[in-house]
């Protein structure tokens, strides 16, 4: 049965198909949390190895266990410049697959930490095999942790409040944002935690420049000029409040 979490921080649940993905489009997010007070877990369903990791492969004598430890300095790096914990299933990928034992692992994390808000992939994604994969892991997950917020014959928490980060290209993810995250605060360790990732150096550039964009969006959604750099998330249930 869920209990009460009033006396805890809020804890905030990360989950990416591959061991970069949180760094690249919700590490302000992360950071954002953590430094308001919070806890955050970043999880890896794998590190990456095959698909993601081309920089490693151009490594003479290169093996997929050494670039998977790669993977994971760099992932842990990272997640310790936020200030959250860095767990990683290492699933394999490319294709990544989550049966019915991997699932029970991430539903166990889920009930242990009993997370505020859960955070992954929109549901689809024509360019990567693994993301919607991810996606599909998570939502169910969430909903065998939280007993579709009814009493169960096994234990549950509270349901959390659950978002998709960013794909790289929302228009043709069906991402639609439905709000912005001011990380203009934090921007500076976002940079620091992309630099870890020099399996994907490509990638740091990209999305520093989606940053301003999208503080471009939330400048002109709210008026206010001092927003420099955010995030986008789209909301996957309601939130619920009391006032408008």
């Amino acid at each position: 049965m869920p209990t009460d979490q009033t006396d805890r921080p809020r804890h905030l649940l990360v989950v990416g198909a591959h061991s970069a993905d949180f760094v690249w489009r919700s590490a302000g997010a992360v950071a954002t949390h953590t430094t308001a007070g919070g806890t955050a877990t970043v999880v890896a369903l794998s590190y990456g190895e095959r698909g993601e990791s081309g920089a490693l492969w151009k490594q003479e004598g290169q093996t997929e266990q050494r670039v998977k430890e790669i993977r994971h300095e760099e992932a842990s790096g990272a997640a310790a410049v936020l200030g959250a914990d860095f767990v990683a299933l290492d699933l394999g990928d490319y294709p990544l697959a989550v049966d019915d034992e991997a699932l029970d692992r991430l539903v166990a994390l889920m009930r242990e930490q009993r997370p505020d808000v859960v955070v992954t992939h929109p549901g689809e994604d024509p360019f990567n095999p693994d993301h919607p994969v991810a996606h599909a892991a998570v939502a169910r997950a969430r909903l065998l942790t939280s007993g579709a917020g009814v009493a169960s014959a096994f234990e549950t928490v509270p349901p959390t409040e659950f978002l998709a980060f960013e794909p790289h290209q929302p228009e043709l993810c069906g991402f639609v944002p439905s709000f912005f995250l001011d990380i203009t605060d934090v921007f500076d360790r976002k940079v620091e935690a992309m630099e870890h990732m020099s399996a994907q150096v490509y990638l740091q550039e990209y999305y520093a420049q989606r940053a301003e964009h999208r503080g471009n969006h939330a400048r002109k959604v709210t008026g206010d000029a001092t927003i420099r750099q955010a995030e986008a998330f789209q909301r996957i249930v309601p939130n619920v409040a009391r006032a408008l």
